[in-house]
């Protein structure tokens, strides 16, 4: 057994889109058409106020945007996010993703997904990538249906150094020898906690984070 892992930001980093995008395929595609239209609409009027809430706090982003899968059928939302392998994701992994994977693969290590995305989206793109393992947000659900709420604590900024740092007990891993993958200077935590960080496809204050503890930079795009 690997003593080491590989733990990779999804969105920006293996592909280019985001968890909005993901919310507006589900959008689209579940109930009838006033109710798509509806839900439709309203992503593309609070598209402003994501970026805004994304900006100042990364958890309030994810806790007021998972609010919208609020009434959605946990059947419906495993089933399609089959289709939105197919439809997005696969479409929108960078060229050189599966390199950068089978690189860490190949150096030994156990190949981990550490995302804010919730997990029955990331699922079918963790078997896609031959990912051993996921670390993500998970939707509350009553009676088969969301209630709008994250099971905490919710993936984003220093908990994702917290949710690698426990994985790494629970599966006797040496941090120090396991690398991570990001673009976004709100992982910080999540890069510093580990031995080998790298930024890949860096945002302008990654760059300059990396430049100045000499991390590793790639550019996936």
């Amino acid at each position: 057994m690997s003593s080491k892992a590989a733990f990779f930001d999804v969105d920006g980093t293996l592909v280019r889109t985001n968890i909005v995008h993901t919310y507006a395929y589900y959008a689209m595609n579940s109930g009838g058409l006033r109710r798509i239209a509806a839900r439709t609409l309203g992503v593309a009027a609070s598209v402003p106020l994501f970026g805004a809430l994304d900006l100042v706090d990364r958890k309030t982003f994810n806790e007021f945007f998972y609010r919208y899968y609020e009434g959605l059928s946990e059947d419906r939302l495993v089933t399609l996010a089959e289709d939105m392998l197919e439809d997005v994701l696969a479409p929108a992994l960078y060229p050189s993703a599966k390199d950068l994977i089978e690189e860490a693969r190949r150096s030994g290590c156990r190949i981990v997904l550490v995302t804010g995305a919730l997990d029955f989206t990331i699922l079918p793109l963790a078997r896609h990538l031959g990912a051993d393992d996921v670390i993500a947000n998970k939707m509350q659900f009553v009676g088969g249906v969301a209630t709008g709420r994250v099971v905490p604590p919710i993936i984003e900024g220093a908990n994702k150094a917290n949710a690698i740092r426990e994985y790494c007990v629970r599966n006797a891993l040496a941090l120090d020898r396991c690398h991570a993958y990001s673009d976004s200077a709100s992982d910080y935590a999540m890069l510093a906690i580990v031995g080998r960080p790298t930024a890949v496809n860096p945002d302008v204050r990654l760059r300059a984070l990396a430049r100045s503890y000499q991390w590793p930079i790639v550019d996936l795009r």
